[in-house]
């Protein structure tokens, strides 16, 4: 089933608490956004940036050829959509993403993580791909984490809401659903919790 779900990385926020790019941030002697590629099970990925994303073509240059067409790296198969719009927020970084993604292939489920939400180990993001529901959210000790999953029939609904629309925003799109539509899938993993916002958020995640 990883073959059949891609991975949404949110990486188009202006990072200013951070006082970098959160993607650019040095992670085993690479880039963590390039820690976040590699460590996905599946093999199609689609990064969005926004601001900032001149500096993420400066330090990893093939991420510019990625705009124009997917490029490998370690056999992950990867695509930059740069949202033109990112004063919006995440929302309007996904929905550029996804309008991309539904020429490309709209019968694949979606996997949603944010670039400062670490992706959960590969026992882990087995257990969120492979539930089968319209929405499926890890849940570590009852609370809500990433990568959200979404099935083709939900993330396509998202495509045509109007990103200065005060309800754009996926949360409260998932809200509006019925109960019954969402799964919650328990994982032993407190990371998909983590917001890795500043500095001292990065330096607590690196010692842990």
């Amino acid at each position: 089933m990883e073959r059949d779900t891609t991975l949404i990385i949110l990486a188009g926020g202006k990072s200013s608490r951070m006082g970098l790019p959160k993607g650019l941030l040095k992670h085993k002697d690479s880039f963590w956004i390039l820690s976040q590629v590699e460590g996905f099970i599946g093999e199609t990925i689609y990064i969005g940036l926004g601001y900032d994303h001149q500096r993420y073509f400066d330090a990893i240059p093939w991420l510019q050829q990625a705009v124009e067409k997917p490029q490998l790296h370690q056999q992950k198969k990867v695509r930059v959509v740069i949202n033109k719009t990112p004063q919006f927020g995440l929302f309007s970084t996904l929905q550029t993403i996804l309008i991309d993604h539904q020429m490309q292939r709209a019968d694949k489920t979606v996997l949603i993580t944010p670039i400062d939400v670490p992706l959960p180990n590969t026992k882990n993001q087995k257990k969120i791909i492979e539930k089968d529901n319209l929405l499926v959210i890890p849940k570590y000790k009852g609370k809500n984490g990433h990568p959200v999953k979404l099935a083709p029939e939900f993330w396509c609904s998202l495509l045509n809401i109007d990103v200065k629309d005060p309800e754009a925003r996926l949360d409260v799109q998932i809200k509006k659903r019925n109960a019954s539509e969402i799964s919650y899938v328990e994982i032993n993993d407190a990371s998909i919790l983590k917001n890795l916002n500043s500095p001292k958020d990065w330096q607590n995640y690196l010692n842990s």
